[in-house]
């Protein structure tokens, strides 16, 4: 397969290496010195773009893989629910494609999926009540991130006491804690931490005067991440529309 990257960083290389020893041929690197290698023919001719890049630039650097012909696989968090009219306009009447998810960790994958069977069971549980805390490295710009706010959502869907998520408090890099929210009994908290070089680490804790029940995915490394976004790109490959990590791993 021939892939395009779409963001030279620490991710970026990190892909680029993954995919070059799963077989896969890197037609083209785009980053902040060489946007205007979208319209060359070496971008042209991939098949899959994975785009990681910044909450502000992602959507148009969707558009111009779209106007070259190229499948996208984005990994940017931050960006997507200011687009979702127009992501999916592009993908049902324009026969465009997006692969987004807020984290292509096979682990993840399996947490979430562990994360939605716990909230089923704890909603026969009222005197439980249910708290999220999500840890970042400091250069993360979004918060709470992606996952934390996908993660949030699927107890909101199944767990009858909670209305929506609130974000609770953020602490900054410098240890300073903001609260940006009181907390509320129908709303689930999530905290934000920032903190040193932590490629994530996501935790959800059931709370009652008896005891608590906590699950927690701790990331070791990006490279997770990254394998993920390839895996991506194969399942893009052969799929196309509006695509998420819930149709490429079914469980």
């Amino acid at each position: 397969m021939k892939i395009a990257i779409i963001g030279y960083g620490k991710m970026g290389g990190m892909i680029e290496e993954i995919a070059r020893s799963r077989g896969h041929e890197i037609v083209s690197i785009i980053d902040v010195d060489n946007q205007e290698d979208f319209t060359s023919e070496a971008f042209r001719s991939a098949d899959v773009a994975i785009e990681f890049t910044t909450p502000g630039t992602a959507y148009a650097n969707c558009r111009k893989a779209w106007d070259a012909g190229v499948k996208v696989v984005s990994g940017t968090t931050g960006w997507i629910d200011r687009h979702e009219k127009e992501v999916d306009r592009a993908c049902k009447e324009e026969g465009k494609t997006l692969f987004w998810s807020s984290n292509f960790s096979v682990g993840v994958a399996v947490f979430a999926a562990v994360n939605k069977y716990l909230a089923r069971i704890m909603n026969a549980f009222p005197q439980y009540d249910v708290e999220e805390t999500e840890v970042h490295h400091v250069h993360k710009l979004d918060h709470p991130s992606g996952t934390a706010i996908t993660l949030a959502e699927q107890i909101v869907s199944r767990l009858d006491r909670k209305t929506a998520w609130q974000p609770g408090t953020l602490t900054r890099p410098d240890g300073q804690v903001v609260t940006e929210s009181e907390p509320k009994p129908d709303l689930l908290t999530v905290n934000s931490i920032r903190r040193g070089e932590v490629p994530g680490i996501h935790s959800i804790t059931y709370n009652s005067v008896a005891d608590s029940i906590t699950i927690t995915h701790d990331a070791h490394s990006r490279r997770g991440f990254a394998l993920g976004a390839v895996l991506a790109a194969e399942y893009t490959l052969t799929h196309a529309g509006r695509l998420n990590i819930s149709d490429m791993f079914v469980f």
